[in-house]
């Protein structure tokens, strides 16, 4: 399977996904967001609340209004979601499953005359990610809250752009009572989400090297997922095909695992000598373990 069909693909069931959780079409006519009993349900990626075709509630939206709160259950079962996704598949959900990572996917194949791989600190700056999931999403939410014991969507309303793109300017464009509450942060989202899509065209994914908290949550999953990459050394040539290929600068020979990978399958496309493997139930040998450390 080469490039173009590894994309094809992907990019046919993240279309499909997307477009299935955002499903409320009456909500895009009508301007307002879904509230039905879906809407307790957690999506594995980042979709936002507000979307008005949204079916589920974003993991992190829903972590950072429980972390505080008296409710265990409710916490224990937006934290269970998150590991139970994690522990099987790792950031996989961020390759096939994330609308807004689609969205960027698309936008990159933009044209540009000059597309940035890498800088100095990129490595770096992927930490920020981290950062931005202790501070943002746990800490504020779970120590600032009101008297119910309820935090605010900290990360939601200072940072993601998402959050505008696919809420807050479709419920301002659709419903004239939304126009009046528009002030400071809407357009301080707007100018992130602006940044965010000039980003997304000259550098692969930047949202998600750089500032997703839940990208960030997977990623501690990708080391011991149950679905995981293997790469069998009597195979490998070591001609760096994969390496090279790979657009979020994972090397699979010395990490197959690797924190940043998003298990797009590019490498495994383009390997020569099919040495590249991913599944749930693969056994690997003493050789393959060691591309995993």
């Amino acid at each position: 399977m080469g490039k173009k069909t590894n994309d094809k693909k992907r990019h046919t069931v993240q279309a499909l996904w997307a477009f299935l959780t955002n499903s409320y079409l009456l909500g895009f006519m009508e301007g307002k967001i879904y509230q039905g009993k879906l809407k307790n349900l957690c999506l594995p990626g980042l979709n936002c609340y507000s979307c008005p075709g949204a079916l589920g509630a974003c993991p992190i939206g829903a972590i950072q209004a429980v972390i505080g709160s008296r409710n265990f259950k409710l916490t224990a079962y937006v934290s269970g979601f998150l590991i139970f996704l994690g522990a099987i598949m790792g950031r996989f959900v961020c390759g096939w499953l994330c609308p807004f990572g689609f969205i960027q996917d698309l936008l990159h194949k933009i044209p540009f005359f000059k597309k940035i791989h890498t800088f100095r600190g990129d490595r770096l700056l992927r930490k920020l990610k981290y950062v931005i999931l202790i501070i943002f999403v746990i800490l504020l939410p779970m120590f600032l809250v009101n008297i119910i014991g309820q935090g605010a969507p900290y990360f939601c309303k200072l940072i993601c752009p998402v959050g505008a793109l696919e809420g807050g300017i479709p419920l301002v464009l659709l419903n004239k009572a939304m126009r009046g509450t528009i002030g400071f942060l809407y357009v301080w989202k707007n100018a992130i989400l602006l940044i965010t899509i000039l980003l997304a065209i000259l550098i692969y994914r930047p949202f998600c090297k750089y500032i997703c908290p839940l990208g960030a949550i997977y990623s501690f999953f990708n080391p011991i997922s149950v679905f995981r990459y293997r790469v069998d050394e009597e195979k490998c040539i070591h001609c760096g095909a994969c390496a090279k290929a790979c657009k979020m600068q994972v090397d699979p020979v010395k990490n197959a695992n690797d924190l940043e990978c998003i298990r797009c399958g590019l490498c495994k496309s383009v390997c020569p000598t099919d040495a590249i493997s991913s599944g749930f139930c693969e056994k690997k040998n003493a050789k393959n373990r060691k591309t995993e450390k």
